[in-house]
C-alpha cells in the first residue's frame, strides 16, 4: 500500500528492472547494468542522463537487488561534513552504496572528500549527473567509477508511463480518465517522467467529478493556472534569470535576492548564475563602479570552491551589491560602436607611429616613427592621433552621467577636447 500523500511519481517509483521502463541498451535483457547487477558484485558508477529518466529509481534498484545500506545525498544541500558522516556509518558496515544526486554541484574539496572511501572500498558511490562527468567530476574520482549513459525517454516510453499509471495507481483509478491527447502533457513535461506523473496528477485532480477526459486544451489552461515549476532547460529558465538581470540592472535588491532564491531553489547551477553576475558587472556597471566586476568574478571564484548550500550566501551578497552599484553601459556601447566601426571600414592601417619595430629594416622604413613616449611629457601625457587616419576624430566612449564617469569626461576634455570634442 503506497502513502497517497506522496506524488505520484513516488507511488509509482519502480523497485525492480522489470518495473522500469526505458533505458532498454542498459537494464534490458543484454545489457551491461542488468549483468552488473546480476552479479552482485556493483562498481562505483555515475549515471549521466536528462532529468527524470530513471537515475535515482536505477539507484535505489541496485540497492533493493543486492540488499546493501543505502544512503542518499543531494549534491544541492549536503556539504563535506555530510558526507564524511556517511563514510563514518560505513565503516561500521559492509557494502554500502552512498546516492548522490547531482554530484557535479559538487566542488573539489566535496569531491575529494569521498575519493578515499572510494578507493578503499568503504562505500560504493553511485552519482548522478545532467551534466557531462568529463567536466564536472574530478579527474581521480572519475577514473575510479564507471560511467553509464542514460537516453531520454522517447514517445513510447512516455505512453507506457501514462498507462502504467491509470492502471495500477489507487488515488487515479477513483476517476475514469480518458486520455483523448498527450502532446501538451509531453511538451510541459518536457520527457520528464516525474514531470509528466506529477502533471498528470495534477491535470486528474483538478477535474471535478469522476470522468475526466484529458486533452490538450485541458492539459494547458491547468498548467498555466497551477504549475509552478523551474525548469533549468525550458522558457522558465529564461524568464527568471531574465527577470534576475534586469531587477539587478535595475537597482532593486529585494526583486533581485526574490529571483535569485527561485533559481536557488529551483536547483540552477550556481556556476551559471555568478557567470551571469560577471558579465552585468562589466555590461551595467562598468566604470560608475569598477569595483563591481572585481566583487563579481572573486563571487564566481568563491561560489567554484564553496558550492551549494553556502554559495548561496555569496550570491545574495553579490547580487545586492550589484543592484546597490550606480549604473553604467558606456563601456558596453562603446565596444558596440567600435565593433560596428571596423566592420563597416575593414582593416584600416596603422598609423605608422604606432607599429612595432623589431628590425632595422622596418624602422627605415618608417616603422614608429614619430611615436612620442607620453611619461617623457607633462602630465604623462602627449597628443597624438592614435586611430587610423580615415577615422581620426572618432569618439566610441561617452563616459556615463555618474560621479567616477564625470570625472574621467573631465580628465578627458582636458586632454582630448579639441580632437573629440568631450
Amino acid at each position: 500500500m503506497f502513502d497517497l500523500n506522496l506524488p505520484l511519481a513516488e507511488r509509482l517509483r519502480p523497485s525492480s528492472l522489470e518495473e522500469l521502463i526505458g533505458q532498454e541498451h542498459l537494464v534490458g535483457e543484454s545489457g551491461i547494468l542488468r549483468r552488473t547487477i546480476t552479479s552482485g558484485i556493483i562498481p562505483s558508477m555515475i549515471l549521466w542522463g536528462p532529468p527524470g529518466v530513471g537515475k535515482t529509481t536505477i539507484a535505489n534498484i541496485i540497492a533493493n537487488e543486492v540488499k546493501s545500506p543505502f544512503y542518499t545525498l543531494s549534491a544541492v544541500s549536503a556539504g563535506v561534513k555530510d558526507v564524511r558522516e556517511v563514510i563514518d556509518k560505513a565503516r561500521r558496515q559492509s557494502k554500502v552504496i552512498l546516492f548522490i544526486d547531482e554530484i557535479h554541484r559538487f566542488n573539489k574539496s566535496q569531491q575529494d572528500a569521498l575519493l578515499g572511501a572510494v578507493e578503499k572500498g568503504i562505500i560504493t558511490l553511485i552519482g548522478a549527473t545532467t551534466e557531462n562527468p568529463s567536466f564536472e567530476v574530478n579527474a581521480a574520482l572519475l577514473s575510479r567509477c564507471q560511467v553509464y549513459t542514460l537516453k531520454s525517454l522517447n514517445e513510447n516510453d512516455l505512453l507506457l508511463l501514462v498507462d502504467q499509471a491509470l492502471a495500477k495507481d489507487e488515488q487515479l483509478g477513483k476517476k475514469e480518465v480518458i486520455l483523448k491527447e498527450h502532446k501538451a502533457l509531453f511538451q510541459i513535461s518536457g520527457g520528464d517522467a516525474r514531470k509528466l506523473l506529477n502533471l498528470l496528477e495534477l491535470v486528474t485532480d483538478a477535474v471535478k467529478g469522476d470522468k475526466v477526459e484529458i486533452t490538450d486544451e485541458l492539459v494547458k489552461n491547468i498548467a498555466q493556472q497551477r504549475v509552478a515549476i523551474y525548469d533549468k532547460s525550458g522558457e522558465q529558465h529564461y524568464d527568471i534569470i531574465s527577470a534576475f538581470i534586469k531587477s539587478l540592472r535595475g537597482s532593486d535588491p529585494n526583486a533581485a535576492v526574490y529571483y535569485l532564491a527561485r533559481m536557488i531553489e529551483g536547483g540552477e547551477d550556481v556556476k551559471f548564475i555568478a557567470r551571469r553576475m560577471v558579465i552585468l558587472a562589466s555590461e551595467d556597471i562598468g566604470n560608475a563602479n569598477p569595483t563591481a566586476l572585481v566583487i563579481a568574478t572573486n563571487a564566481f571564484q568563491a561560489v567554484n570552491v564553496i558550492g551549494y548550500p553556502e554559495a548561496r550566501i555569496i550570491l545574495s551578497q553579490c547580487a545586492t551589491y550589484l543592484a546597490c552599484s550606480p549604473k553604467s553601459n558606456a563601456s558596453y556601447m562603446a565596444i558596440n560602436k567600435a565593433q560596428a566601426l571596423v566592420r563597416e571600414t575593414g582593416d584600416l592601417p596603422v598609423p605608422m607611429a604606432l607599429r612595432n619595430s623589431p628590425t632595422k629594416l622596418m624602422k627605415d622604413a618608417g616603422y614608429g616613427k614619430g611615436y612620442q613616449y607620453a611619461h617623457d611629457h607633462k602630465g604623462n601625457f602627449v597628443a597624438m592621433d592614435f586611430l587610423p587616419e580615415e577615422i581620426r576624430d572618432t569618439k566610441l566612449y561617452e563616459p556615463g552621467h555618474n560621479a567616477r564617469e564625470e570625472e574621467m569626461r573631465k580628465r578627458l576634455r582636458a586632454l582630448w577636447k579639441e580632437k573629440y570634442g568631450y
